[in-house]
């Protein structure tokens, strides 16, 4: 099982049972100051016991957020590219995983990946993600445009859950994450990267037709605050 809480654009609370069958929480790209976020950073925290591991996909400061105050405070171990986390260490963190895109990193609890994802940043390659724990594996595709190896990850990962952006303008939009789907073949897939700014205005029921028209796959459009649980 696990449960896919959504606090806008990008950004995402996972909770789902490690390989040693305890739950984990992990946070992907915790800008939880973004505009569409349901809290605040200090009530969020403040609403959770733990949070075991914090995933960055680059160093934009949309998906950045506020990793570095978030891991200092709570003993999170970080998980990015391993460019990234060298600054990442710089500001203070201890518990930084730098890895870089390819098989498996090896962390005691979840099986993680970095994978490949077109986008721009300035510290190391721009990655998606895909998590795996005992029963379920997920992709978050982080800001990425549409590319063929994509069918790669399906094929390898075979993710339950796919996190894809359909914003445009600096990642996919609605008819790139369409395809995305159909290479990734992915059970459930939650649109993300959307309205939070004017250039990324994208209507998600219209993706939710598309897909659901020329695919298997279940669209579950999350609203900034809402969570999904899987299956």
């Amino acid at each position: 099982m696990a449960r896919i809480y959504y606090l806008g654009h990008a950004s995402f609370e996972v909770k789902l049972e490690g390989l040693d069958g305890k739950e984990k929480v992990v946070l992907i790209d915790p800008w939880i100051s973004n505009p569409l976020s349901p809290t605040s950073l200090e009530d969020y925290l403040r609403s959770r016991e733990n949070i075991d591991y914090i995933i960055v996909t680059h160093d934009h400061g949309d998906h950045l957020g506020e990793t570095i105050d978030i891991a200092k405070r709570t003993g999170a171990k970080v998980v990015t590219i391993y460019d990234l986390g060298l600054v990442i260490e710089e500001k203070g963190v201890k518990n930084v995983i730098g890895a870089n895109i390819g098989g498996r990193i090896k962390v005691e609890d979840l099986y993680i990946v970095l994978t490949p994802a077109y986008h721009s940043s300035t510290h190391g390659n721009p990655v998606g993600v895909v998590l795996r724990g005992k029963d379920v594996s997920i992709y978050h595709a982080g800001d990425t445009g549409l590319f063929a190896e994509m069918t790669f990850i399906g094929e390898l990962y075979k993710p339950d859950i796919a996190m894809l952006p359909i914003g445009g303008h600096f990642t996919m939009g609605i008819l790139e994450a369409a395809k995305a789907v159909e290479l990734i073949k992915s059970k459930i897939v939650i649109p993300m990267h959307y309205n939070t700014f004017p250039p990324i205005k994208a209507d998600p029921q219209e993706f939710k037709n598309i897909v659901e028209e020329k695919t298997d796959t279940k669209v579950v459009i999350l609203k900034p605050g809402q969570e999904y649980i899987y299956p």
